[in-house]
């Protein structure tokens, strides 16, 4: 397989890697050194990136580190030049922060769910969920799956698609029942997300429940910046969020159970 390889060298975690390309759309790793020498070999692999059909393509640094980056054209028609330039984190500081503020400063989050939150319905089999999470399938293995499974370890009822979906089952008619009967959201934005049909179905359905404009709904911001969720939807920029790059799975897991757990009456 033909690559453009990067060798970035060690880069502290919050570092952006931006690549630009010319011509066509082209596939774009962002990798440590493990995967990377996966990646050669035509074995399974971890990456950061994607398809990318816009440029530049920015990829932020999870872990202090050594980080490869590679350009390839595997599945793809054309030729594409890239270039690529590390932004330190610093650097991105005039843009406006994300709201990182308690879960417990938003009141809509923490009240007596039997009395504030927007209604739920039972699911068929008279279940009613704790948190319904919304993700790209691409987030799985580094974020969804160790989310919902903390979750699920602190005692909460989670509405995750490995956890609730079956061979033969309708698809949006699961996820429709799924949404009705959760009383809290978690989406988890990324660059695999923007744009994606059913995320955006989920997500839509995720807004709708809150109507009287309380927050039911915590963004996780995956590998992303304040700048590409304002491109994405300017009302999500400006909802409390988290961002993996300043917290831990564990940490966002922790918080959300402890606020579950433990409402607040108005």
């Amino acid at each position: 397989m033909n690559f453009t390889h990067y060798n970035l060298g060690h880069l502290e975690r919050g570092s952006v890697v931006e690549i630009t390309l010319q011509g066509s759309a082209a596939n774009v790793r962002l990798m440590d050194s493990s995967n990377f020498n996966s990646y050669k070999a035509g074995r399974q692999h971890r990456y950061h990136g994607g398809l990318a059909k816009q440029s530049p393509v920015r990829l932020t640094v999870p872990n202090s580190g050594t980080w490869h980056a590679t350009v390839d054209m595997q599945g793809l028609r054309g030729t594409v030049r890239s270039g690529i330039r590390i932004i330190p984190g610093a650097a991105l500081r005039p843009l406006p922060t994300i709201n990182e503020a308690p879960l417990r400063s938003i009141p809509s989050l923490v009240r007596d769910a039997d009395k504030d939150l927007a209604p739920t319905v039972e699911a068929p089999d008279g279940r009613t969920f704790d948190v319904f999470i919304s993700h790209a399938s691409e987030d799985k293995d580094e974020v969804v799956r160790p989310l919902a499974n903390a979750l699920r370890s602190g005692g909460l009822s989670v509405w995750y698609d490995e956890f609730e979906l079956r061979i033969g089952d309708s698809l949006r008619r699961k996820i429709d029942r799924g949404l009705a009967s959760s009383r809290f959201g978690v989406v988890v934005l990324s660059q695999s997300f923007f744009g994606r049909g059913w995320p955006e179905y989920e997500l839509d359905g995720l807004v709708t429940r809150a109507v009287s404009g309380d927050q039911i709904l915590l963004p996780v911001w995956h590998n992303v910046s304040k700048k590409e969720v304002i491109g994405y939807s300017p009302s999500l920029a400006d909802r409390l969020a988290r961002s993996t790059t300043t917290h831990t799975v564990e940490e966002i897991a922790t918080e959300i159970v402890d606020v579950i757990n433990n409402p607040t009456t108005a």
